[in-house]
């Protein structure tokens, strides 16, 4: 079966700094029509930072959406000042958590929530970390608070509910897999 849908009408409904918001018409692989809301976004990054006494470095913010405090791995979205996702995960590193890694490598990318998004986020592993020697500003309205966890900690953080973002669930679970 042939489950594409194409697209025969747009409208944009919001055009901002981190997202886009379009509805689409769409011909139905039955030849129905429907609409469609989706949330265009430039791309994301996650870090799984590991300190070199192997320990997760994580972040503590408030998020609106959520209305609650988080606790994440760092990550941020792709930017005009990047040329690629790496340079991204270099950038979001010194701006959130004040480290430069000597080793940055992919592990895996995802969509984050196929549904009504098509922001694509990769992660990234990242190891032998050091302090950086000039500091990026933070994102106007940033405010975290940074903590280091074990991976018994981190992995007993998802179980009592602590965690609940999926990008760092994922990144705990694959160093788990690491682990192994």
């Amino acid at each position: 079966m042939d489950f594409e849908e194409h697209v025969i009408g747009s409208e944009t409904i919001y055009d901002g700094a981190i997202i886009n918001v379009e509805k689409q018409t769409v011909r139905l692989p039955d030849g129905q029509t429907s609409f469609r809301e989706i949330v265009h976004h430039s791309g994301a990054i996650g870090v799984l930072a590991l300190t070199r006494d192997n320990k997760i470095i994580l972040e503590k913010q408030w998020r609106a959406p959520a209305k609650a405090t988080t606790i994440e791995i760092p990550a941020g979205k792709l930017d005009s000042r990047d040329s690629n996702f790496e340079h991204a995960v270099i950038r979001e590193l010194n701006e959130e958590i004040r480290y430069q890694p000597a080793h940055v490598e992919e592990l895996f990318g995802f969509y984050s929530s196929v549904g009504f998004s098509d922001e694509y986020m990769k992660l990234y592993l990242a190891t032998d970390l050091e302090p950086v020697t000039s500091e990026l500003p933070r994102d106007k309205g940033e405010f975290l608070q940074i903590i280091e966890k074990t991976l018994p900690q981190a992995v007993a953080m998802i179980a009592s509910g602590e965690i609940k973002d999926a990008k760092t669930i994922m990144a705990i679970q694959h160093w788990q897999l690491m682990q192994k």
